[in-house]
């Protein structure tokens, strides 16, 4: 502090004191004019509580001389220093999230507010930004959640949620200020406890569920049923399936459980596919049922899958299989694959050999039996046998493949075929019998056999050579080779004799001549044909005697024996054999039957030797014969014999015949099934299958049964009561393929057992009796009947509780009571009594029948109402107006409550006093006596009223009491002086006790009493009883009750003291009361909070946003009147203006350049139009340009969207709010949907919604990008909320860059297509300006005589304290870092020269660096010079430290402080020369108001902070009073030089300004330049304006020509807050040429440097 005078010394010229000087911080050296802090014993603390955040003192300046007294007041800002850590509000923090919630939900915004965490530190000291630490002890939080909005403090979900893998996370989240230095920042920590809630992310699952191994999957599961077949449904529903069908949720924690989902089970698939004819399964219970009977030989077995889901439509259902087996019910028969089988076997073969099915013997006889009533893969365990030859064969006992074995040895030659038939049995059901057919293959175990052991022959000489001796026969049983007989002579033969192999004919041999007397014996030798290792022969000797000649040898036969077989059915007559023999004499043959045919059922022709047939055979009776034959030619020795087999064969020609001796009156007991009933029996004297029975049942074959034996069976259980009495026909049949048949009719009784229950002719009974009923009182007779025969049906209770209420005669049925019923005993609504009741057989043993009885107790109205008084008395007037009030009666009724019988009314007897009567009435529910007419009646009457009380009961009772009324003397009534009293209104704000109204009324000698009747129910007004005075109980609310009707009454104390009141036409009265309206209601904001946007490009006066306060009072006093207070920004000027009477803000200045800028005020509401009180409310407005807009694109008209624009926005607003909590969306425009190239065609049937955000949290629009993900990224939910206002299809088709955006977007596109050919054209204009380069460096060389021109001016100014940082941007920024750049000395006069209207200097871009256009969209600059620092505001100060070297400050009248050049010959030249001095508003407040430095994600920081730039430049001092600096920084030689005569141009236009040149002025309070070895390469030159060397971030170039960004977007604000000084903001003026600081390299953007 300066000031020109002295204040010590023996001579002092002024007088230097302190006022105002609270708690004397500051202490004052009037001799050095100095200011000294007095902070002795105690610590300044801008932080609450001492909250010492400024101090105030004014200096008084006394000149002694004159006796002038000059005030200065002296503002000594304390700065924060960050000295506070953060705190929570609280220790722990929760919240409970869903597990489906997605990922990138906010989850938690409970840091918000007061909240959260806070810090009593200012500025960036006292913000607060939230991060989340690493918990070691809950590894997984921080990567499951974040906090990407640092200073919101809201958690946003970041990996998805399990509550079945984790329940519970603690998230460490941390707290810390935001101070600049980062080893000074404070940081605290809290626990925000995330409790994971079950979602319903998991389907159902089946129980039991067994887990496979470490997984949470279940393994599949089978549910088992099993079910006989044709059963009625009715007997196994509902279907027991084990283990039981039983689905559960996983989710098991869903809260609250009422959101729980239910499970619903269906049958999904299954096989067969016919499935859903027999079973259905309840959707919420999983029982199964039967729908129809299962017929087992369609369907053996069902597999289906069932499936468990939820009843919400959840997309993962569970699957279980269930397999239901269908039981066997034994109603079809087995069966054989094949209707006969032929097996073969070796008559050799040992016990035990299969028999085979081929002749071969290479498989066996594969015998497949099967059973409908059980699977075809499964064993239906029936029981084979044979119905012949039983000892010879036998059956395999199990398998679905049964074989034949030998029992015992067989013969061919006994037997070669065996045909048997074989049955298949179930134990129930028998099949149809096969036919087995075994032959028996021979083997070679039978030796040709002669007849006999030797032959004797006689042969005569005369016999020729071939002529024939003797045929010798040998007989083999054996057949095919085996039995095919080859002869031969071994010896004896001498050569005369031969054989026939074959035959067996001996002959004579050729050439030979027969002696008489000679004599042979021949051995022959008969062998078979078999292989020779098997081959089996006989030897026989046939003794030859030659005789001579003779003429006497008997016939012979050709063959010694014959067989045949004859059919019994053969004709008479029919021709059997030829006998035929031969005799060689040619003698006439004479043939016989001699023996074997006594019946002579054979006809011989003697000549011929015919055999015929000459009687019918009867195989039955005989079935061989053995014929002995005889041929003779008459001689006594001509005789030859030969022997005739006849086997006679069967045909089917008897029928079956039933045994009769065995009984055919049979009896079987009901309710056995395969119980035995009977047996019958059949034979066939037929053979073979011709003589093979079967039984079979013409009839009830589903209820009987009979096997292939005989033997009847039931089939089912037979029910007696059903039918007692069958006639059964069996039927027996033979085998043959024409069978013949038989029947034998059975007369069947079925015998009765206990198997039926006596049954209640009603399953329920229900019954109403009356209450005290006597005892033994018989109130129900119950029946039940038993079908079963001899039963003896008894009666009793079952139900216990009930035997001490109500007995049962046990042979009737009759129900009674055992004591009286009281209804009002029992404790519910309703009084029933319900119990079971059983029939039984006494003479059974099945279990009882039972029935419900239901006794409903009736209420038979026990009491009567009784009066609470016998008479009651009352008075009325002579002329009561009808419905007058007189007295009330009141009785009560002791049955139960709520009950007809307990209900009270009345009723007036007209009987007693019918004049009474006539007059007076009861009112039916109350008991209120009224008149019941308009009175006048004589004083002094006395009337009787009897009134009734009755009941609704059963019985109805009443009771009676008597009214005596009295009529009054109309001198005792008091009359009022009005009938209506209309005060005036009273103020709502009336105190308690303020006297409304005074009412009075009189009567002759009697003492008036007053009361309020009616109207005062709030007990709002008292009325003193003797004076009738009104006044104020309780507090009016005009808002709440604007008027009260009140209704006093006046009565004599006489009638008072009766207790009695005696309304009249005159001793009542109306008061209205009027309540009047104060203003004792401030005015509401609809909002705290206002925010707002305004366009970069919007015009003068256009709306920007519309605020309202309500008032709940009325008239005038709920008129707004709006104000804003905003200091004025230049000029005097308001950058907005308010409508005071609609509240709608407009703008009042231009906005061109200042995006990224925010303005804060505040509005003012005062009712009573602008007389009433007041409420404020803050308002934000930020500038926006459509870089920070998306547009909206949807299918309706635009007119569609402004009808409905606030609910759009509204649900638009709630989308963003989600992710930055309290931003607002704002509308800048809607419009019809532009389209097409360059967007300039448009489409009216849509339209364009054209829209940004703000957010609070930084005063700012939302980045265009991030606004897009949080809309694009919730489109679907938008379009369904947007529905109902869009209109049926109406639906956001996209969200889109605005049109202005994407222009410049694809211009710089078309930019780069052509880089490569302006590449080729730089080359050809390098090669084409060699010599222009050649004067480039010659200017060169003289521009660097300049700079060291400017660097002697810089040295010699006054050194200043070295800043941390150098600005070497065009601007400093005004900030809480300026006070930094001063020396001590300046700190301590906290006085700086300034630049003051107009001489202020300031420039706002319109491009934030944020913007990813922003290096290519928007400017074509130069590269190698840096780019300003845009969105910020800049105030051009002059150098700190050289007034004080340089000049004095003076003190005007005007109370300013204006400096002056030392040195000055001329004063008036001095005072144009001079500058004023202000307190800079920095040290009271921050330029912005509130911390405006962007977020740390948006800037590059320097790397090296310590690095800062040597700087030359010459100080010019304009005409005007500005003080213009130049700098020029050293460069590296790879960076552009501009050129010269550029340079020249910027300088002429200073001279213009009429700019003088100050020498030898050292800048030496600028920082020095970096070292050597610091490669940063900088601009050649720089300008600056700057009273610090503080308050801007370095700018520097990379190497090699590439430019890095600003490190600090640097924004402006205008805000309200304890702002004295005017703000800053764009001008609205349009510079000309003297006016515009061109500043050529340093501004390559072309940015002109407007003088304000």
């Amino acid at each position: 502090m300066l000031i020109k005078g002295t204040a010590g010394g023996p001579d002092p010229t002024i007088e230097l004191s302190l006022k105002d000087n609270v708690d004397y911080w500051v202490i004052l050296d009037p001799i050095s004019q100095r200011l000294y802090l007095n902070s002795t014993g105690r610590i300044l603390d801008r932080d609450p509580p001492v909250s010492i955040q400024s101090i105030v003192v004014q200096v008084q300046c006394v000149n002694k001389k004159v006796g002038t007294i000059i005030n200065h007041e002296v503002r000594i800002v304390v700065r924060d220093r960050n000295d506070n850590s953060p705190r929570f509000q609280q220790q722990r923090y929760y919240v409970a999230v869903n597990e489906l919630t997605p990922v990138g939900t906010t989850i938690f915004t409970g840091f918000s507010g007061n909240n959260g965490a806070t810090d009593i530190d200012d500025g960036p000291n006292g913000q607060i930004e939230y991060v989340i630490q690493y918990n070691p002890n809950d590894k997984t939080s921080n990567r499951t959640f974040d906090i990407p909005l640092t200073l919101s403090g809201a958690v946003v979900l970041r990996e998805r949620l399990n509550y079945e893998e984790k329940t519970r996370y603690f998230v460490i989240v941390q707290a810390n200020d935001r101070a600049q230095n980062l080893n000074e920042r404070r940081t605290s920590t809290t626990t925000l406890t995330v409790d994971v809630l079950d979602g319903d992310d998991l389907g159902p699952m089946f129980l039991p569920c067994v887990l496979v191994n470490n997984t949470r999957d279940c393994r599949p599961l089978t549910y088992q049923a099993s079910l006989p077949e044709l059963t009625d449904p009715a007997r196994v529903n509902p279907i027991s399936v084990t283990p039981p069908i039983q689905a559960i949720d996983q989710d098991r924690n869903i809260q609250p459980p009422s959101d729980r989902p239910g499970i619903l089970y269906s049958i999904l698939v299954g096989t067969p596919e016919d499935y859903p004819q027999y079973f259905h399964m309840n959707l919420t219970t999983a029982v199964l049922t039967l729908l129809k009977q299962i017929n087992r030989d369609l369907h053996q077995k069902f597999d289906l899958v069932i499936k468990a889901e939820q009843d919400n439509g959840h997309p993962l259902p569970a699957f279980a299989n269930l397999h239901i087996e269908v039981l066997d019910e034994n109603n079809q028969k087995p069966y054989f694959t094949r209707s006969t089988y032929e097996g073969f076997v070796l008559e050799s073969s040992p016990v035990g050999t299969t028999i085979s099915d081929n002749q071969n013997l290479t498989s066996p006889l594969q015998i497949v039996v099967l059973d409908n009533d059980v699977e075809e893969t499964k064993d239906p365990q029936l029981h084979l046998f044979l119905n012949d030859y039983n000892t010879f064969f036998t059956v395999t006992q199990s398998g679905i493949t049964r074989y034949l074995t030998l029992l015992q040895p067989v013969d061919r030659e006994v037997q070669q075929l065996y045909t048997f038939s074989m049955t298949a049995s179930d134990g129930v059901q028998e099949s149809v019998p096969v036919t087995v057919n075994i032959l028996v293959i021979d083997a070679n175990d039978n030796s040709p056999t002669f007849s006999n052991i030797s032959y004797n022959v006689k042969i005569y000489t005369d016999m020729r050579p071939g002529e024939g001796v003797i045929k010798l026969t040998a007989v083999d049983a054996d057949e095919g080779p085996n039995g095919q007989i080859v002869y031969e002579i071994l010896a004896g033969d001498q050569g005369d004799f031969i054989i026939n192999d074959r035959t067996g004919l001996i002959t004579i041999a050729p050439g030979v001549v027969l002696s008489v007397g000679r004599s042979y014996a021949l051995t022959v030798k008969a062998s078979d044909s078999a292989p020779p290792a098997q081959r089996r022969s006989s030897i026989t000797t046939v003794y030859i005697e030659v005789l001579p000649p003779n003429n006497q040898s008997p016939p012979r036969f050709p063959q010694l024996m014959y067989s045949l077989e004859v059919s019994e059915a053969m004709r008479i007559g029919a021709v059997l054999l030829n006998l035929q023999a031969f005799d060689r004499e040619g003698d006439p043959i004479r043939y016989l039957i001699q023996n074997g045919d006594p019946q002579q059922v054979f006809n011989l022709s003697q000549s011929s030797g015919l055999l015929a047939l000459g009687k019918p055979l009867d195989r039955e009776s005989t079935d061989r014969y053995i014929l002995i034959v005889t041929a003779s030619d008459g001689r006594p020795d001509g005789t030859s014999t030969a022997t005739v087999n006849i086997v006679v064969t069967d045909v089917n020609d008897n029928g079956p015949v039933f045994d009769m001796f065995l009984p055919k009156n049979l009896s079987v007991q009901e309710e056995e099934a395969n119980a035995f009933v009977g047996q019958v029996r059949a034979t066939d004297p037929d053979a073979g299958v011709n003589g093979q029975v079967h039984y079979s049942l013409a009839n009830f074959n589903n209820l009987f049964r009979i096997t292939s034996n005989g033997s009847i069976y039931t089939a089912v259980k037979l029910n007696r009561e059903v039918r007692d009495y069958y006639e059964l026909i069996v039927e027996a049949t033979d085998g043959a393929m024409d069978p013949r048949r038989s029947t034998l009719t059975l007369a069947i009784k079925v015998l009765d057992i206990d198997d039926n229950s006596p049954v209640f002719t009603n399953a329920s009974y229900t019954v109403c009796v009356p209450e005290n009923l006597p005892p033994g009182t018989v109130f129900l007779q119950i029946e039940a009947k038993d079908v079963d025969l001899g039963s003896d049906v008894n009666y009793r209770i079952r139900t216990q509780e009930a035997l001490q209420y109500f007995a049962l005669n046990k042979y009737t049925g009759e129900l009674s009571l055992l004591k009286s019923l009281d209804y009002e005993s029992f404790s519910d609504t309703e009084a029933t009594f319900t119990f079971l009741v059983e029939a039984f057989d006494s003479k059974g043993t099945m279990p009882p029948g039972l029935a419900t009885v239901t006794v409903r107790v009736k209420d038979m109205n026990d009491y009567s109402p009784v009066f609470s008084k016998k008479l009651y008395r009352g008075m009325v007037a002579p002329d009561a107006v009808k419905g007058t009030v007189i007295t009330t009666v009141s009785a009560e009724d002791q049955d139960p409550p709520g009950t007809p019988a307990s209900r009270v009314r009345y009723k007036v007897d007209v009987v007693q006093f019918p004049y009474s009567a006539s007059i007076f009435d009861v009112e039916e529910n109350s008991g209120r006596v009224v008149t019941r007419v308009n009175l006048n009646e004589e004083p002094s009457t006395v009337f009787k009223l009897v009134v009734i009380a009755y009941d609704d009961g059963d019985p109805v009772k009443f009771n009676t009491t008597t009214v005596e009324i009295a009529v009054l003397q109309p001198s005792v009534i008091p009359r009022f002086t009005q009938d209506e009293y209309r005060p005036p209104p009273v103020s709502e704000s009336a105190p308690k006790g303020t006297v409304v109204a005074v009412v009075t009324a009189a009567a002759l000698n009697q003492t008036i009493v007053y009361s309020i009747v009616s109207g005062n129910e709030e007990d709002v007004f008292a009325i003193n009883n003797r004076t009738g005075v009104i006044s104020v109980k309780k507090s009016l609310d005009y808002e709440s009750v604007k008027s009260y009707e009140l209704r006093v009454q006046a009565d004599s104390l006489q009638v008072v003291r009766s207790n009695l009141r005696v309304p009249s036409k005159s001793n009542t009265a109306k008061v209205f009361i009027e309540v009047k309206d104060e203003n004792d209601h401030v005015p509401v904001f609809t909002k705290k909070m206002y925010i707002g946007g305004v366009s970069e490009d919007a015009k003068m006066f256009s709306s920007v946003l519309k605020v309202k306060a309500d008032d709940k009072d009325t008239g005038n006093y709920s008129a707004m009147q709006y104000r804003l207070i905003i200091p004025p920004i230049k000029d005097g000027k308001e950058g907005f203006v308010i409508e005071a009477y609609t509240g709608l803000i407009k703008t009042a200045m231009l906005f061109k350049n200042m995006r990224r800028s925010y303005f804060k005020f505040q509005v003012i509401a005062t009712d009573n139009y602008g007389k009433g009180l007041s409420s404020k409310a803050e308002v934000l407005v930020s500038v926006v340009n459509q870089l920070d807009m998306q547009v909206i694109v949807s299918n309706v008209p635009p007119t569609l969207v402004e009808q409905n624009k606030d609910q759009l926005i509204g649900i638009l607003e709630r989308y963003v709010q989600d992710q930055i909590p309290g931003a607002t969306v704002v509308v800048e425009s809607i419009g019809a949907r532009r389209f097409g190239d360059g967007y300039s065609e448009e489409d009216y049937t849509k339209s364009d919604l054209m829209v940004y955000a703000i957010d609070p949290q930084t005063n700012r629009a939302i980045m265009r990008n991030e606004l897009f993900k949080f809309l694009d990224g919730k489109l679907l939910d938008i379009n369904k909320e947007f529905q109902p206002y869009l209109g049926q299809g109406g639906r956001i088709l996209e969200i889109r860059t605005p049109d202005v955006v994407a222009n410049v977007k694809k211009q710089a596109q078309a930019v780069g297509y052509t880089e490569g050919a302006l590449l080729a054209l730089a080359v050809i204009i390098i090669l084409c300006c060699m010599p222009a380069i050649l004067i480039v460096m010659v200017s060169y060389r003289q521009r660097q005589a300049e700079c060291a021109k400017t660097a002697r001016i810089q040295m010699a100014l006054p050194a200043g304290k070295p800043a941390s940082t150098t600005a070497n941007n065009l601007y400093e920024e005004l900030g809480d870092s300026t006070m930094r750049g001063y020396a001590q000395q300046e700190q301590q006069q906290l006085l700086r020269p300034s630049l003051l209207r107009p001489e202020e200097l300031s420039m706002e871009s319109g491009i934030d660096p944020g913007q990813e256009y922003y290096g290519q969209d928007y400017y074509s600059y130069e590269h190698g010079y840096e780019l300003p620092q845009y969105g910020s505001r800049r105030r051009l100060l002059s150098p700190s430290g050289m007034y004080d070297e340089y000049g004095e400050v003076v003190v005007e009248n005007d109370g300013g402080y204006y400096y002056s050049p030392h040195g000055s010959t001329a004063e008036e030249w001095a005072r144009k020369r001079r500058i004023k001095l202000i307190v800079d508003p920095e040290y009271e407040t921050s330029s912005t108001g509130e911390d405006s430095a962007p977020d740390s994600s948006q800037r590059n920081r320097l790397n090296n902070p310590n690095i800062q730039n040597n700087i030359n430049g010459n100080i010019y001092i304009a005409q005007n009073g500005s003080v213009v600096r130049t700098r020029r920084v050293c460069l590296g030689n790879n960076l552009k030089v501009t050129s010269p005569v550029r340079l020249g141009k910027q300088f002429k236009k200073l001279d213009k300004l009429a700019v003088t040149h100050e020498e030898n002025v050292p800048l030496n309070t600028l920082s020095k330049g970096p070292s050597s070895s610091d490669k940063m390469n900088t601009r050649p030159c720089s300008v600056s304006f700057a009273s610090s060397t503080i308050g801007a971030e370095n700018i520097v170039t990379k190497p090699g020509g590439s430019k890095m960004k600003s490190t600090e977007e640097q924004e402006s604000v205008v805000d309200n807050e304890d702002v004295k000084e005017p703000l800053e903001s764009h001008s609205e003026h349009t510079p000309s040429d003297e006016e515009e600081l061109w500043m050529g390299p340093w501004n390559n953007l072309h940015i002109p440097m407007t003088k304000l």
